[in-house]
């Protein structure tokens, strides 16, 4: 048996057991896949994190596991991730801004990381890969696997869309908070959205709330073990990158507070931002704060 260390930490939160959990073990040479996959089933987090050598001369490799597979992005396992080994002195005293790059099976991840005057760690990932489209899903279809009246799905700006900056997802607006609350995507929903063609069934909702937050959304993506996530880094930059491309602006800097996990009792804000030049979106980050809850050693 070898004994490897972990921490956890809750990720897009300034405040314990809000956020998003996320488990990293920062030294993880020598585990191979399938003890990664059973690890990440036995913390039972949305995802779980994996820290190796970096393979292209970067700082660090970084695998990211569902309960049901690996992934080649997401986003609060980046953050998360960076925070904890800038917490536990990776990366020194951090008297001053740092770039980290981690390599991920979708590309190459940057995440800079900010220490505060009052000790806080706030990091912000840019995604690996610039917006892209792949289709879309009938309303009616939609609304048959959520539960949710294809007259609340809002088509003003686009129709439920796939699109990915590294990790495709379902990108559907609805009318108003009302609709948010009631929306459901479970197994057989999913499975309906597949058997119907939709080849992605992980699914982000959202409004423009209009009060201290852009935007309100939830994400559903229970094929990959996760009924509901409480803050999804990945899913919101896709979110962020195609409402800046859909602006009838030509070019300019976007921003966008986002809260979600409010319906699941883990409240979580994500600050995304886009960059637009010559009508075409270049960059997408999405940062926020975390904070450590437990850390210790697992058998394996």
């Amino acid at each position: 048996m070898t004994r490897y260390r972990y921490f956890t930490c809750d990720v897009f939160t300034d405040t314990r057991f809000g956020g998003n959990q996320l488990a990293v073990l920062p030294e993880a040479d020598g585990l191979s896949g399938r003890q990664m996959q059973q690890i990440t089933r036995e913390f039972n987090y949305s995802e779980s994190t994996f820290v190796l050598p970096p393979e292209k001369g970067h700082d660090r490799r970084v695998r990211i596991f569902t309960p049901a597979c690996e992934v080649p992005f997401a986003g609060h396992p980046n953050i998360g991730t960076a925070f904890v080994l800038a917490k536990t002195g990776a990366f020194g005293d951090l008297a001053e801004p740092r770039t980290v790059v981690f390599e991920e099976d979708a590309g190459l991840v940057p995440v800079a990381v900010t220490k505060r005057e009052d000790g806080r760690i706030r990091c912000e990932l840019t995604a690996p890969q610039r917006l892209s489209r792949d289709g879309t899903v009938a309303s009616d279809v939609l609304a048959a696997a959520t539960g949710v009246e294809a007259a609340a799905i809002v088509t003003d700006a686009h129709e439920p869309v796939v699109a990915s900056v590294g990790l495709p997802f379902i990108i559907a607006e609805l009318r108003d908070r009302a609709a948010l609350e009631g929306c459901r995507l479970d197994v057989a929903g999913a499975e309906r959205l597949l058997a119907a063609g939709v080849a992605v069934p992980d699914l982000l909702v959202y409004v423009r709330s209009g009060d201290e937050f852009d935007i309100r959304a939830r994400m559903f993506s229970p094929l990959d073990g996760i009924p509901e996530d409480p803050a999804t880094g990945s899913a919101n930059c896709v979110l962020a990158a195609l409402l800046s491309d859909l602006d009838p602006a030509p070019e300019g800097a976007f921003a966008y507070r986002i809260a979600q996990g409010v319906e699941m009792g883990r409240p979580s804000v994500l600050e995304a931002r886009a960059e637009k030049l010559a009508g075409e979106v270049l960059e997408v980050r999405i940062g926020g704060e975390s904070v450590m809850v437990t850390e210790g050693r697992i058998e394996v």
